[in-house]
C-alpha cells in the first residue's frame, strides 16, 4: 500500500468521533495527530529526497553542457582553420605539393588564389598551403581575407577585418599573453591539416637551402 493511500485512510479514521462504554463521546485526537504527524514527515522527506535528486540533475545537466560548450568551442575554432575535411575538396587541391622555400611578404601575396589556383597563408612566422580548403580561403570563401597573407594577428583577435592585418612584417610584439599563446594554438592546427612549405621571412633574412631529402623528410612527417 503507498504512503499516501494509507495518510488518506488514517486521516478518514481520524476524523470522526467514538462513543466510549459509558457514553460519553470522545474524538480520537491524539490518534489521529500522531498519523496525521506521520503523513506530513513522509511529505517532507519525499519533497527533500525529490529535490535533492532534482538538484543532481541539475547539476548533470549543467555539467554535461559545459562540457558540450568546451568542445564547440575547441572543434568549431578547429573548423576555422581545418575547414570541414572531405567536403572542402576542390580541383585545386589536385596540384601537386609545394617543394619546401620561405617567403618574403610580397612573395606569399602571390598565392593569394586570385593570380594561382595555389593558396598560402602564415600563421606564426610559418607558411602552410591551404590550397584543398580553397572553399574557405579562396577570394570568395569566408577567409579569404587570410589567403597571400600572414593571418597570425586576425586569429589572435579573432577578426576577420582588414585592419586586423598589416601590410608590412608584423612581429607580434604588441599581442599579450593570451593571444600569443592562441596563436601557437593555431599554428598546431594548421600544421596537422595542411601542409608546411616554408617560413614568413623578416626584412633583410636570407631563405633558406631545403635539400630535397629535408622536403621529403618533412612531407612524411605531416603525413
Amino acid at each position: 500500500m503507498a504512503a499516501g493511500d494509507g495518510d488518506v485512510k488514517l486521516g478518514t479514521l481520524g476524523s470522526g468521533s467514538e462513543s466510549s462504554s459509558d457514553g460519553s463521546s470522545e474524538s480520537p485526537g491524539g490518534a489521529g495527530a500522531t498519523a496525521e504527524g506521520g503523513g506530513w514527515a513522509a511529505a517532507a522527506l519525499a519533497l527533500l529526497t525529490g529535490g535533492g535528486e532534482m538538484l543532481l540533475n541539475v547539476a548533470l545537466v549543467a555539467l554535461v553542457l559545459l562540457g558540450a560548450y568546451r568542445l564547440w568551442v575547441r572543434w568549431g575554432r578547429r573548423g576555422l582553420g581545418a575547414g570541414s575535411g572531405a567536403g572542402e575538396e576542390s580541383p585545386a587541391a589536385s596540384l601537386p605539393r609545394m617543394k619546401k622555400r620561405d617567403f618574403s611578404l610580397e612573395q606569399l601575396r602571390q598565392y593569394d588564389g586570385s593570380r594561382t589556383p595555389r593558396i598560402l597563408l602564415a600563421v606564426n612566422g610559418k607558411v602552410f598551403d591551404v590550397t584543398k580548403g580553397s572553399k574557405f580561403y579562396g577570394p570568395a570563401g569566408p577567409y579569404g581575407i587570410f589567403a597571400g597573407r600572414d593571418a597570425s594577428r586576425g586569429l589572435a583577435t579573432f577578426c576577420l577585418d582588414k585592419d586586423a592585418l598589416k601590410d608590412e612584417y608584423d612581429d607580434l610584439s604588441d599581442l599579450n599573453a593570451v593571444q600569443m599563446e592562441s596563436v601557437r594554438e593555431w599554428e598546431m592546427q594548421f600544421k596537422e591539416k595542411y601542409d608546411y612549405v616554408g617560413r614568413l621571412l623578416k626584412p633583410g633574412e636570407e631563405p633558406s637551402e631545403y635539400t630535397d631529402e629535408e622536403d621529403t623528410k618533412d612531407h612524411n612527417k605531416q603525413d
